[in-house]
């Protein structure tokens, strides 16, 4: 049987893995917006891609701690 906690964490984990995929796309988009001479626009999408990493890190912190509960 599944456990509300590991609901939760499965789900957290698939939005985990479409903001990885989102912050590819936007380095990508980044290096070119650079590439082209726009380097303060690339710099606010490196700012962008900074928080997205801080955050990832805070929902990876909150799956394992509900999958811990879960055992």
């Amino acid at each position: 049987m599944t456990t509300s906690n590991e609901v939760m964490a499965d789900a957290l984990e698939l939005l985990l893995l479409n903001q990885h995929a989102v912050a590819s796309g936007l380095e990508e988009v980044a290096l070119w917006i650079k590439s082209r001479g726009a380097v303060d626009t690339h710099q606010n999408v490196v700012s962008a891609l900074e928080r997205l990493d801080m955050n990832a890190e805070s929902i990876t912190a909150a799956i394992e701690r509900l999958r811990q509960d879960t055992l």
